[in-house]
């Protein structure tokens, strides 16, 4: 039986909502998993569904309709088809993201057509790809025991689209520089010990020098790494919550921390700082954690946003930005 496609409403009308519900739900291909009489409730709800289209008014509270495809598109790559009164928000709306556009009706008399449009547009909109730019994207790791094999085995399974990738793995000088070659080696990617200057970017990994932070920071041409001696942050040089905070404050929403095995709670404050930036974060679980302190801290202050086992991290990292594995 072929499966059918999952459909989010937002809009402000609880009429118009429901009627909506109603009506293309009588299309044996299509289910409505919820509605959202507003963004916010929206972004929960998409989280929590994981549709495989939503249709979105644009004149809402709160935040209108085409600020919110700004801010979801990036982070949630699914296609959007919206329903405005204002057809000249037509191509605001597509640049915004947005794969399709219908009108909304004024009367009664429309309503029969713009159902038998938007279920036409619904099907088209379940296999448009939506591209999203991953070149602003900044993928950050921590991990202290176990963390090596850990990292190695997240490297290995990654596509090399991968955008830049930052890591904080706690180790003595020297042998940070033998754990980048080791992953260097593996060959997807180019990977060095992190200097300080370093451009970040796709297809690249710094690994932090032992007893040296690595902070991200923004230049006019790009991400770079601030590395530097300093003293130790969460009883670590390098430490990950400078990582991560640094990462919270410059990338903010653009994204991902993952936080490993580990003893101790490096990395769990910083985690949060990049939730509440609207990051996407991902503690590794405790039954596949060497060591369950780290992210189990994190997990316990609410920093992380999805707990997974170890092996399926790729996965819900390509998911984020919308890359096969």
């Amino acid at each position: 039986m072929k499966k059918k496609i999952k459909v989010l409403i937002v809009d402000d009308s609880f009429l118009f909502r429901e009627t909506l519900s109603r009506e293309i739900s009588g299309d044996i291909g299509i289910e409505v998993v919820g509605t959202a009489e507003n963004p916010f409730v929206a972004r929960d709800k998409i989280l929590e569904f994981a549709p495989d289209v939503v249709i979105l008014d644009i004149e809402m509270p709160k935040m209108d309709g085409i600020a919110f495809l700004r801010k979801l598109i990036p982070q949630y790559p699914v296609p959007v088809i919206v329903i405005s009164s204002a057809e000249q928000n037509i191509r605001n709306v597509l640049k915004a993201g947005a794969v399709n556009f219908v009108a909304k009706p004024n009367n009664k008399a429309l309503m029969n057509s713009f159902i038998n449009e938007i279920i036409t547009k619904i099907k088209i909109a379940s296999i448009a790809k939506v591209k999203v730019n991953i070149s602003d994207r900044i993928i950050a790791i921590g991990a202290s025991t176990g963390g090596t094999d850990a990292i190695a085995c997240i490297i290995k399974a990654l596509p090399k689209e991968m955008p830049g990738i930052l890591i904080v793995q706690h180790m003595p000088p020297m042998f940070t520089r033998m754990f980048a070659e080791r992953l260097n080696k593996l060959g997807k990617f180019d990977v060095k010990e992190a200097q300080n200057g370093d451009m970040v970017g796709q297809g690249k990994i710094l690994v932090a020098a032992g007893g040296y932070h690595m902070a991200l920071v923004k230049k006019p041409s790009g991400y770079q790494v601030s590395c530097y001696k300093g003293k130790t942050v969460s009883s670590h040089c390098p430490s990950v919550d400078v990582l991560f905070d640094s990462v919270a404050k410059t990338a903010g929403d653009k994204a991902i921390g993952v936080l490993l095995t580990g003893m101790g709670s490096d990395g769990a404050k910083g985690l949060l700082n990049m939730r509440k930036e609207g990051a996407f974060t991902i503690g590794q679980d405790e039954k596949t954690s060497i060591v369950y302190g780290m992210p189990m801290v994190a997990f316990n202050i609410g920093a992380v946003v999805k707990q997974s086992p170890l092996d399926k991290i790729p996965q819900e990292i390509c998911n984020y930005i919308s890359l096969k594995l």
